[in-house]
């Protein structure tokens, strides 16, 4: 580690992975309760038990995206943190309001929680993934303010470099589109019209752009490439994400009430969208295809590998099976969506964590070539089970779907099978799904067990070319 202040990402690492292990025991008390209705019933609903499983999801992949570019900046920059105390500050504070929000979402009714916290002064509260009260909101605001005012401070002083314009971009665009979250017009259609501005554009634009980017340096760390090469894949792969990402929101106006060019636009560019996927497993094979030097942490290199196929495979193959207008029409809202979300939030941005944090916490702990061969083994056998099992709840989600989509929607009869009669014929899979969770969870707890293992790896390594000085 070159610098110091690099090590204040390890707090905002360390939170990150608490909350995704919270964030998979409460989908897996989701699982159980589609096939046992009054699991944990009246204690934690279903409707809560969602709640905070995507509210998690969404909190710990900013902290670490925060810890990773923590600890990305100073080194691209080549130049100390511009306030490491502000960083602490900032993350006790995200933590706190964090850890409030989840805690009032399980023992304050809903309605109650939105009286305590103002929120008919403001209204905000209520929809989807923006379930969090209003005084959040503006906490996440701020701390994201003071974030980007470190961040951007450190990079300005220091060396300017491709992996750092394209994080600190994305970063500006998840805080501006953050503001959307405030605007809750009362006409439904025109509210989800933007709302998709924070949803969409966040996970289908902006964060690509950081997921990019920390797969660059990862690999600029782990290859020995030529830095002017992985640039220029990253900006081709950049403008890809963007021109597709923007424009293809449109398959989210489909059946809200837009004009209709909407079902053109929305079909073309969202068919687009994989590609910049599979330029990044392209990208990631091609820079690992031509590396002069075998870096000892093989798991880091592994993680990257496997976050651009599956990346690719979820956000890409499965988001284009539903995304062309005339297919959608039957598989709108159906399990096939949740299939789709599932894989593509595990391999774009779980997996971009997973690979930054495997890279970095060894260094930080003081094991500049990674943790010993031992632990490496254990955390490549979490990465297997985790991913796999996430390849399996995919598929069983799928099944359910295209079931779903048969049975409510194309009936031979001409007459739709009810909602939760529909629901009943899927429980075999929805079974499968709980199982395939379990097992994820047990991938995760051998990730986390690696992490205890001592020892350190050698610093032996092949070099097959010159080295760079990013090496």
């Amino acid at each position: 580690m070159k610098y110091e202040s690099q090590k204040v990402a390890m707090p905002y690492f360390i939170f990150a992975l608490i909350l995704f292990a919270g964030q998979i025991v409460f989908g897996l008390v989701l699982g159980l309760q589609y096939v046992v209705g009054d699991f944990l019933f009246p204690e934690i609903p279903f409707n809560v038990a969602r709640m905070v499983h995507t509210n998690l999801l969404i909190v710990w992949l900013l902290f670490g995206f925060m810890g990773a570019t923590y600890y990305m900046v100073p080194e691209e920059s080549q130049t100390e943190l511009h306030s490491p105390l502000l960083a602490w500050i900032l993350f006790w504070v995200f933590a706190a309001a964090g850890t409030l929000t989840i805690l009032g979402y399980l023992f304050v009714d809903y309605a109650r929680l939105a009286e305590l916290t103002f929120n008919e002064y403001f209204p905000t509260m209520g929809r989807e993934f923006l379930e969090q009260p209003t005084i959040t909101k503006f906490g996440i605001l701020v701390v994201v303010g003071g974030f980007l005012y470190n961040v951007m401070m450190t990079a300005l002083r220091g060396r300017k470099t491709v992996v750092n314009i394209v994080l600190v971009t994305g970063l500006i665009g998840l805080a501006v589109l953050w503001l959307f979250a405030f605007y809750n017009p009362g006409n439904l259609a025109t509210d989800k019209y933007f709302w998709w501005f924070v949803i969409h554009l966040w996970v289908e634009g902006v964060w690509e752009l950081i997921m990019g980017a920390i797969l660059a340096y990862v690999l600029i760390k782990l290859t020995g490439v030529d830095r002017e090469v992985i640039e220029k894949w990253l900006y081709v792969i950049v403008a890809m994400a963007l021109i597709t990402g923007i424009i293809g929101t449109g398959h989210h106006f489909f059946w809200i009430g837009p004009p209709e060019y909407w079902l053109w636009l929305g079909s073309v560019f969202s068919a687009l969208e994989p590609l910049p996927f599979f330029m990044m497993v392209v990208f990631a094979f091609t820079m690992i295809n031509r590396r002069r030097r075998n870096h000892p942490n093989k798991a880091a290199l592994l993680w990257a590998m496997g976050t651009t196929v599956m990346a690719f495979l979820g956000a890409g193959v499965w988001g284009f099976l539903h995304t062309l207008a005339p297919v959608n029409w039957f598989t709108h809202g159906s399990q096939i969506t949740a299939a789709h979300g599932h894989m593509a939030f595990y391999g774009a941005y779980v997996m971009i964590v997973l690979t930054i944090i495997s890279y970095a916490v060894p260094i930080m702990r003081g094991r500049p070539y990674g943790n010993s061969n031992t632990a490496q083994v254990v955390e490549m056998w979490g990465f297997w089970l985790m991913t796999i099992s996430m390849v399996f709840i995919t598929l069983f989600l799928t099944a359910a779907g295209v079931l779903q989509v048969w049975l409510q929607r194309i009936p031979e009869s001409g007459e739709a099978m009810s909602f939760m009669a529909g629901q009943d014929q899927l429980t075999i899979f929805y079974w499968m799904r709980f199982v395939a969770g379990a097992f994820f969870m047990a991938g995760l707890v051998v990730y986390l067990g690696s992490f205890f293992i001592k020892g350190q790896a050698s610093p032996a390594e092949e070099v097959r070319g010159p080295a760079t000085a990013d090496a």
